[in-house]
């Protein structure tokens, strides 16, 4: 019989908020543009669902660490986590998000030229259309994706398509409070945006994982993470 995971203790996820939002006071520096930026989307009515501000300063690290010279976002939401990539960015570096709400695209762009942002361009649309029309030539060093759970699989085919050999690729909430690994979880998708676990989020992970399993064209790890957002995690990817 498959293991059934527990439900973590509000205590513990106490633990996870305390913890990260302590080594962040030392890692992550004041910055009026991405402070605003949580600030402004939160006024609009976007939902609180940005990564946390490690991960941001975890992408900008890896955008540096990497030299990336383009980077390519799927899912925008308010611009937070492209201000952290485009911070990672040299001058003539770009990064290109994609978005499928004009109202999301707007915070964003707003909150982008706030920040000093000039190197983010944001597209509006459905992002399996627009990652499909998106030409190979110059291909891109880092893809983050961070959108509709359920069309992991597609985006993550779209990205090995579109990133560099030795590009990474980034796919976020991965874990999902540990209910990917719960085959005895069973809780029926609503028609909230951005609700997750749900069948539906789990089930996508699920089948990329299967995906990955037999795919020979990159390297992959689940880095699971405990922070200010609760638990989850991501996937970090390489294309060979």
């Amino acid at each position: 019989m498959a293991p059934t995971i527990v439900e973590i203790p509000r205590e513990v996820l106490e633990t996870f908020a305390e913890s990260d939002q302590y080594h962040s006071s030392f890692l992550v520096r004041p910055d009026e543009g991405l402070e605003h930026a949580l600030e402004h989307s939160a006024e609009s009515g976007l939902p609180g669902v940005s990564v946390s501000a490690s991960q941001g300063k975890f992408l900008k690290l890896l955008a540096l660490s990497i030299g990336a010279k383009r980077v390519l976002e799927v899912g925008t939401l308010g611009g937070y986590s492209a201000i952290w990539m485009s911070q990672g960015l040299p001058e003539d570096g770009e990064l290109i998000t994609l978005e499928i709400s004009e109202v999301n695209a707007k915070v964003a762009r707003e909150n982008l030229a706030r920040a000093g942002i000039r190197n983010a361009r944001v597209v509006v649309g459905d992002a399996k259309e627009t990652l499909a029309s998106l030409p190979t030539e110059n291909p891109f060093d880092l893809v983050f994706i961070d959108a509709d759970k359920e069309s992991y699989p597609t985006y993550f085919l779209e990205a090995k398509r579109l990133v560099r050999k030795r590009g990474i690729i980034i796919v976020d909430n991965f874990v999902q409070f540990g209910r990917v690994a719960d085959e005895n979880f069973c809780r029926p998708p609503t028609n909230r945006q951005f609700e997750y676990p749900t069948d539906s989020t789990v089930g996508s992970v699920r089948t990329l994982l299967r995906m990955l399993k037999e795919d020979k064209e990159v390297e992959a790890t689940t880095m699971a993470v405990a922070d200010m957002k609760g638990y989850d995690g991501f996937l970090y990817a390489i294309k060979l």
